[in-house]
């Protein structure tokens, strides 16, 4: 029993840090539009996200529930404990290769690809809940095509609506407008990301059997709100470059317009309680207000940079996970 409690502290510990890092990993988009247009000086941008994102985090569960019970079974979960050990160090590991090289992949894609991956290496392909994994795979590939023909939609609007408008005048005025948007997809990011580490934490107290239910425990919630939100704090510059500039040149009239559409569809998606890519929802945004806007502004191959990464996360955090499994497997 002490040693089954030592690994639940651990892997409670793993999945805050992978939670923190979620944080300054993912959370830098819901701000990069904001920081690259002045809207925001970076550092209360950060506090505004951290703030939000804690909120966020303590507003929902539903998200959090799926991640438990909809990729494996954990109440019939195979050496569960090492199976979600490996999924997190997995997924921790990829977020950070990918962090270093300023390459805004999905912690959620991480996630779900390594929980897979080494559910897979623990009991073969039957480990898998194929009809809630089927559905969150759907909504994570339909969630960024959303997003950009959303925003492509509403950027549209707005040329419409504002053309005639003093150019200079209409960017001072969205430039504050920003300041509420970047909350709004702050708080919404909130809901949907940290919900995950929730999810995977409740996953081993039920392996563990320190818990008979799927409910998220209220200091499971406040922990990964806090850790998240710390996570944001230190803040993620590699990747804000990367969202804020090298997609498109961003004006505060296409922050606003990716901004709102980035936190209309994952709002959607946490009111269904289905994780998607917050990181691939907003950089679709931004893309599809880039084409609206100008389609030869978009710079492409920073979009196609991020679309090969999108297709091998899932693939290469799977692989990682077992492979960290069979690790594990020879010393627990």
């Amino acid at each position: 029993m002490d040693m089954l409690l030592v690994i639940t502290v651990l892997i409670v510990a793993l999945a805050l840090a992978f939670d923190f890092i979620n944080g300054f990993h993912d959370t830098a988009n819901s701000i990069a539009t904001a920081v690259s247009t002045k809207a925001l000086k970076p550092r209360h941008a950060i506090m505004l996200a951290a703030i939000m994102n804690f909120v966020g985090a303590l507003a929902f569960t539903g998200v959090a529930k799926t991640i438990t019970k909809d990729i494996v079974d954990p109440f019939t979960l195979e050496n569960g404990s090492i199976v979600i050990m490996a999924a997190l160090l997995a997924a921790i590991a990829w977020n950070l290769i990918t962090w270093y090289y300023g390459i805004p992949s999905s912690s959620s894609h991480a996630l779900i690809g390594s929980i897979a991956g080494a559910a897979i290496a623990a009991a073969g392909f039957g480990a898998l809940n194929y009809s809630g994994f089927l559905k969150i795979i759907q909504a994570l590939i339909l969630s960024p095509i959303l997003a950009f023909v959303a925003a492509y939609i509403v950027y549209s609007i707005f040329k419409v609506v504002f053309r005639n408008n003093n150019l200079s005048k209409t960017n001072k005025n969205f430039r504050l407008i920003q300041i509420g948007t970047a909350a709004l997809q702050s708080f919404t990011h909130g809901t949907n990301d940290a919900q995950k580490a929730m999810g995977i934490i409740t996953m081993a107290l039920i392996v563990n059997g320190f818990q008979s239910g799927d409910d998220i425990q209220t200091w499971v919630q406040v922990s990964c709100a806090l850790a998240m939100a710390l996570g944001t704090s230190v803040g993620g510059w590699r990747i804000i470059k990367t969202v804020g500039g090298k997609i498109m040149k961003i004006r505060p009239v296409n922050g606003v317009a990716a901004d709102l559409t980035g936190a209309a569809v994952i709002f959607g998606a946490t009111f269904i309680h289905l994780p998607v890519s917050t990181t691939h929802v907003i950089s679709s945004s931004i893309m599809g207000v880039g084409a609206a806007h100008r389609l030869k502004g978009v710079k492409w191959g920073t979009a196609q940079t991020m679309l090969v990464t999108w297709v091998i996360t899932l693939p290469i955090s799977a692989t990682l996970a077992a492979l960290f499994y069979f690790i594990l497997n020879v010393f627990l």
